[in-house]
């Protein structure tokens, strides 16, 4: 499978691991919310999310009263605590051991209290932060996670280097021995250097695909497929299918 680093542009995160350096990303990992704007992010397959907060940046360092958080999940469902959904007092959100149904939309409503100096009159604001979470099978940070793993694409591609030379080599001293030690009692063996090649097949696992529209900044990307689509076998793209209605469709209904 043919694996790339993903969209920086805007937020790679992957548990454990290094990653992309982000305006709404602060060195505890925490994940920003922006006004007016989603903000994508896409998660290692069978990883913990990074850390969701309830508020941007500017209200982050601005003293709030009385804060209120409310978040909802994908299908519009009010999220909870659970074993795989971490919310806490201060409206940090976190979702164990990402899968691709998770995939969607997950938005927070902030309400916050302002008191006016001069008639100490209270008005209740809303904000509301809108966060899109896509998972891949590999993610920021995969090569350096990679030391014992074989599913990671630079030791895959090393051992197959590897077998290429390995094979390389063998035909070059068969046709040696053949020359060289057999008298020409069995026919002659000839072999061209490098002549021996390997193709790079370009793939995704079922259930993804690549998708310049969606996520223009990463072209070359295996992401999970979206609602409305599917893919059944190791294509590079998702197919159009109306009654796909979750994220990683691998047939169409």
């Amino acid at each position: 499978m043919r694996a790339w680093a993903l969209l920086s542009a805007v937020l790679w995160y992957l548990a454990g691991v290094g990653c992309q350096r982000s305006s709404l990303l602060n060195k505890k990992g925490f994940v920003f919310g922006k006004i007016g704007h989603p903000v994508k992010i896409y998660v290692k397959l069978h990883h913990n999310s990074p850390v969701l907060i309830c508020m941007d940046l500017n209200r982050a360092n601005t003293e709030t009263v009385d804060p209120t958080y409310l978040w909802i999940g994908p299908k519009e469902k009010t999220l909870t605590e659970n074993s795989r959904i971490s919310i806490t007092e201060t409206g940090k959100l976190m979702v164990r051991d990402f899968l691709e149904p998770l995939s969607g939309l997950y938005t927070c409503t902030l309400s916050y209290k302002t008191v006016k100096a001069e008639t100490q009159e209270e008005t209740t604001v809303k904000r509301r932060y809108e966060f899109m979470i896509f998972v891949d099978p590999f993610a920021p940070g995969w090569k350096s996670a990679c030391n014992d793993s074989v599913d990671c694409e630079d030791i895959t591609n090393h051992n197959i280097l590897k077998a290429r030379d390995r094979i390389e080599e063998f035909f070059r001293s068969q046709a040696y021995t053949f020359y060289h030690r057999l008298n020409n009692t069995v026919p002659a063996m000839h072999f061209v250097d490098h002549s021996f090649q390997v193709v790079r097949m370009d793939s995704c696992q079922p259930g993804f695909g690549k998708d310049e529209g969606l996520h223009s900044n990463c072209a070359s990307c295996c992401v999970v497929c979206s609602p409305g689509t599917f893919s059944p076998d190791v294509d590079v793209t998702c197919q159009t299918c109306a009654s796909a209605h979750v994220y990683g469709a691998k047939s169409c209904p």
